[in-house]
């Protein structure tokens, strides 16, 4: 993994897989945040005071607020006036944008992929995406169709990568086999959910797949959604994200069965934190940081002022030695 820092706001900058697309090592996606729980100029803050840190990869997808997220980004980035070639701009299909998709507005056939993406540069104003996901693997349409369907935008220059998201090992190389043997483009970039609680997929699954693909990864939720920064140690407050109740589904997720004893292990973590005067935030995002085959971490913040807190891990990389690593994974068990 090349990385390289930038004096000037000492942003690390990791190539993504084998290619040579360098991703800032910290990147900033919209999940959750733009277009629904921020207003836009909180949003514009957010995406200016990214961009001035050294972030150069700004994440996005169609089903994120049913589209408005990448309409605001778009809308921001344009007022901002950021130079094209100076930054990377993502969205994923498979959800839809519609409040309920019918059959040919979701999924990953030739037909949805293609309009998707038409849909997402017009959203993001932008005439080509850097980085394109098949959000989740589709059941009801062959990975064929779909590589296929990739390779053709890749080709027109609508999309210069395209990846999957959540997709299992052997998807992923079902996928690079197809282009190998009909000499189209191969996903170069998988965007898995990666934390200290979330560990076997990227680093056992996945594990193969780095050499073999030069496969490079985007992860998402470093923090689990919230969950190591301790905020939830005595209990999921009715405001807070996880309590309200349209997002009863992310709590279902993020605590998990009792069995998981999740709340647990984070109390044991932001023990270990607190003894060793760090915030619990910034030491889960520099753990994602130390492993070679995390290309970037994706970021998602709802105030500047959190965004500019959690830069911070880029410090705590080189700080601690291996024996402190390994007692925070200890504790997270």
């Amino acid at each position: 993994m090349l990385v390289v820092s930038c004096k000037e706001n000492n942003m690390q900058y990791r190539r993504l897989g084998s290619s040579g697309l360098q991703l800032s090592a910290l990147s900033f996606g919209a999940w959750v945040t733009f277009g629904s729980q921020i207003g836009r100029d909180e949003s514009r803050n957010l995406i200016a005071a990214a961009y001035d840190h050294g972030i150069n990869f700004f994440d996005n997808a169609e089903v994120y607020a049913q589209g408005e997220a990448e309409r605001v980004m778009g809308d921001v980035i344009a007022d901002l006036r950021l130079p094209r070639d100076g930054y990377c701009v993502s969205s994923k299909v498979y959800f839809g944008s519609a409040d309920k998709p019918s059959p040919t507005q979701r999924g990953l056939s030739r037909k949805h992929v293609v309009e998707a993406c038409h849909a997402a540069l017009l959203r993001l104003r932008v005439d080509h995406l850097d980085l394109y996901f098949c959000h989740r693997p589709d059941p009801d349409t062959s990975i064929e169709e779909t590589v296929w369907a990739m390779d053709g935008l890749i080709r027109q220059g609508k999309v210069l990568y395209w990846g999957t998201s959540e997709w299992s090992a052997v998807q992923i190389k079902e996928a690079a086999r197809i282009a190998r043997a009909h000499h189209l483009y191969a996903p170069t970039m998988e965007q898995p959910q990666y934390n200290l609680l979330h560990r076997t997929r990227v680093e056992l699954e996945y594990a193969p797949l780095y050499s073999e693909l030069g496969l490079g990864t985007t992860i998402w939720s470093p923090l689990a959604s919230g969950l190591l920064t301790g905020k939830y140690n005595a209990g999921v407050d009715a405001e807070s994200r996880l309590g309200q109740e349209s997002n009863a589904w992310l709590q279902k997720m993020v605590i998990g069965q009792e069995s998981d004893r999740r709340l647990d292990r984070v109390r044991r973590f932001t023990a270990v934190a607190a003894e060793l005067g760090e915030k619990p935030a910034q030491l889960a995002i520099a753990w994602c940081l130390r492993n070679p085959h995390v290309s970037t971490v994706m970021l998602g913040a709802s105030r500047t002022s959190q965004l500019l807190e959690n830069l911070g891990a880029l410090e705590l990389v080189e700080r601690h030695d291996e024996s402190v690593w390994s007692r925070l994974e200890a504790a997270t068990a």
